[in-house]
């Protein structure tokens, strides 16, 4: 969704020799644009990052990688046909019917969605953040993930990404994903509280040239917990 939880691995992507684009979906991050519920369903952000690659002229075959609903948008955009995908990567991704998890589906009530104020939503995603990352972290670092909620604007476009949760699109994703002779790799925190491991078994055991890294003591957020680990594995992955 946003392209923080990445930072910690592009810089040993790009020595492997790669061009590692963390992409920021609109109102969420750094870009610019909102959500709205309409906009923010899996099958709709998919087709906007296949605009996004082609406004950067990668009209090749990609290799494209997701993390939580990321990951969502990364399985419709190859079972999808939006963009021609070459290889696929999950990192603690959303699967199947393993979301959105209570904290994000309660807001699928408009009344819940409208009652919530910015402080209380900004509070709710520290919480998030803390039990994502795994570990201790310091004051900066959580100030850095938090800086774009304190916009209203992404915490509005958030809202619609919750409102537009839904896992059908995931489970329609899965007959497209058997048939696809693209490989896959699920690099997955073995900690992770809000997506278990147990999905990642499953997927390697169902979808055909699917492969499973498994980052022991990581949770939700690998690349904070053993960045090397995870950039080796997605670095020998993508230039294979």
């Amino acid at each position: 969704m946003a392209h923080r939880v990445w930072q910690p691995v592009l810089g040993d992507l790009a020595a492997a020799g790669l061009r590692p684009v963390a992409v920021d979906l609109p109102g969420l991050g750094r870009s610019a644009g909102e959500l709205t519920t309409e906009t923010a369903a899996v099958p709709a952000l998919a087709a906007w990052v296949a605009r996004f690659a082609a406004a950067l002229g990668l009209t090749g075959p990609l290799r494209v990688a997701g993390h939580d609903i990321g990951g969502a948008v990364a399985q419709h955009l190859l079972a999808g046909g939006d963009a021609e995908v070459a290889r696929l990567a999950l990192v603690n991704s959303v699967s199947y019917d393993s979301w959105p998890v209570p904290a994000v589906a309660r807001f699928r009530d408009p009344a819940a969605r409208a009652a919530v104020t910015q402080e209380e939503l900004l509070a709710a995603r520290r919480a998030a953040l803390l039990a994502a990352l795994g570990r201790p972290a310091r004051e900066d670092e959580i100030r850095e993930y938090l800086e774009p909620w304190t916009d209203p604007r992404t915490a509005r476009s958030w809202l619609c990404l919750a409102a537009a949760a839904d896992s059908r699109h995931t489970l329609a994703a899965l007959p497209g994903l058997v048939a696809s002779a693209a490989p896959k790799l699920l690099v997955w925190g073995e900690e992770d509280r809000f997506q278990p491991v147990g999905y990642a078994e499953r997927f390697v055991a169902e979808v055909p040239h699917s492969t499973l890294v498994r980052i022991p003591g990581a949770g939700h957020i690998p690349m904070e917990n053993d960045p090397a680990a995870v950039a080796r594995a997605l670095a020998h992955f993508f230039t294979d």
